[in-house]
């Protein structure tokens, strides 16, 4: 079958079985590979993509459910690093081996999107379905305040 999706603000067209999950098509059909496989059941956030500006896991949504919605990647944050959450988490060394780190990102800056100065609580909530292998949960919940200055220091 012949899906039409908008990922990263580009129009694709794929011809897949409508509950492929939505990680092999951004990875196998389209090439997009900074989302990443972890856990295949939605436990690990290393696939955590926005649908609709909303985080989602990837490799537990069938890729029906994501036509006619604007989907973004990792990719689709910028082609150089200058959003404001990955200047963040270079800044402030977040990532070790940095296989959750798109997932991190892209769950960081949908909380971002919706609060503009969180509190720890929001933040651990908010980054309870990512998972780190290396620990860096700490880098992170700095990184997420930093990119919350440096996104307020933009909109000065």
């Amino acid at each position: 079958m012949t899906i039409k999706l908008k990922i990263n603000g580009n129009e694709h067209q794929v011809d897949i079985e409508p509950e492929t999950p939505l990680l092999w098509v951004l990875r196998d059909s389209v090439g997009l590979t900074g989302t990443k496989f972890g856990c295949g059941i939605a436990e690990c956030g290393a696939c955590t993509v926005h649908v609709d500006g909303r985080s989602v896991k990837s490799c537990s949504t069938p890729v029906s459910s994501a036509v006619g919605k604007e989907i973004t990647t990792i990719e689709g944050l910028s082609d150089d690093n200058t959003h404001p959450v990955q200047q963040a988490w270079i800044e402030n060394g977040v990532p070790q081996c940095g296989y959750c780190q798109s997932g991190q990102i892209m769950a960081a800056t949908a909380l971002l999107s919706r609060s503009s100065n969180p509190t720890n609580s929001e933040i651990d909530a908010a980054m309870s379905g990512n998972l780190c292998r290396c620990g860096t949960y700490l880098k992170i919940r700095k990184a997420i305040k930093r990119a919350a200055d440096l996104m307020q220091e933009t909109k000065a």
